[in-house]
């Protein structure tokens, strides 16, 4: 039995797994639930034949999974995209039996629709990064707050105040007159503030000790343009470059390409692709507003769209799509990078 192909589609769940193992002529050899365990899943699938490919349908603690998985037996695993997989779905009744059914099968025929498994590092300097975001996430939200208070009672910036949020405008709130309970709620909200922010950069902190050693942060660092932060989100969300095959490619998993709503003779746009991790297009969006502020190429190409009676956000959004697309151009060659822990 050791020389029969097979092919194994696992429906991952945090406490169990649906394993299922087809030959390649599509007979199931099997299809049932083990623990969700590396060693149980193994011991069961590799008595029926010579694995081909394995496949796991991505979602939370998946990849961790497949990555395990792939270290301790040397198999081809991948990650399947399940929003893809769903439409592939024949069936309009869902089951465990069948999810992992047609992933084997997918396996077999060669449609898999992959999804990229980073290594541990990787994820985890995700993970710090998403720590990040979240608690930048959480100091705007009270900012908004504090404005939606403000205009509740009336209160408008003086003139003086030109930026929000410098040392002048957070000591104007402190030191402004409010009723005691609006008052109260503002200086909660700052305090929560601060909080956040100090969380932050011990955040920040602890991805620059995570980051030291690796040659893509510091490559990314010199293109004008990319701060810290950037750096540390693209390597997290892209990880290395050359798995694209071209930077289109790229960009449209960044979500920065057109969506095109053409039917018949009627030719139109609708925005951005609805794709890859708001995050990551964010941070990508606000390097192109950087770089349209000085002088040269991509000024010139904001400018150009301007002139051409493209609206502001779309010049930017052109502008992203174009930096990252060269962007994948400069970094292709430098594979995964290497010099992260694996402790980030």
């Amino acid at each position: 039995m050791e020389s029969v192909p097979i092919f194994v589609g696992l429906d991952y769940h945090s406490g169990s797994v649906q394993a299922c193992v087809v030959d390649a002529a599509g007979k199931v050899l099997l299809n049932s639930k083990r623990a969700s365990s590396v060693p149980d899943v193994v011991s069961v699938v590799q008595s029926l034949g010579h694995v081909q490919r394995v496949a796991i349908e991505a979602c939370c603690g998946a990849a961790d999974f497949g990555d395990h998985l792939a270290h301790a037996t040397g198999w081809r695993v991948s990650l399947s995209h399940p929003g893809l997989v769903s439409k592939m779905r024949s069936s309009i009744d869902k089951s465990d039996r069948s999810d992992a059914r047609v992933l084997a099968d997918l396996c077999r025929t060669g449609y898999l629709p992959g999804v990229w498994l980073p290594p541990e590092p990787i994820r985890e300097l995700r993970t710090l990064t998403r720590r990040r975001h979240q608690l930048t996430d959480a100091i705007r939200r009270a900012k908004t707050r504090i404005g939606a208070l403000l205009r509740d009672k009336r209160v408008a910036t003086p003139p003086e105040i030109v930026t929000k949020w410098t040392l002048r405008h957070v000591a104007w709130l402190k030191a402004l007159t409010l009723p005691p309970c609006a008052r109260i709620v503002l200086d909660d909200l700052l305090a929560e503030i601060h909080y956040h922010a100090q969380r932050r950069d011990t955040i920040d902190a602890q991805l620059e000790q995570a980051t030291a050693g690796d040659a893509m942060i510091a490559r990314l660092r010199q293109v004008k343009g990319i701060g810290p932060v950037t750096a540390w989100t693209l390597r997290a969300v892209i990880g290395r470059f050359d798995r694209f095959r071209n930077g289109k490619q790229l960009s449209r998993s960044c979500g920065l390409t057109p969506k095109n709503a053409s039917s018949g003779e009627r030719v139109a746009d609708a925005g951005l692709v609805r794709a890859g991790d708001p995050t990551l297009k964010t941070v990508l969006i606000q390097v192109a507003q950087r770089v349209v502020r000085c002088a040269g190429e991509w000024n010139s190409l904001y400018l150009g769209l301007l002139e051409r009676g493209k609206p502001a956000c779309v010049a930017i959004a052109a502008v992203a799509n174009r930096w990252t697309r060269r962007l994948w151009h400069d970094l292709k060659g430098m594979g995964d990078g290497g010099g992260m822990s694996a402790a980030a």
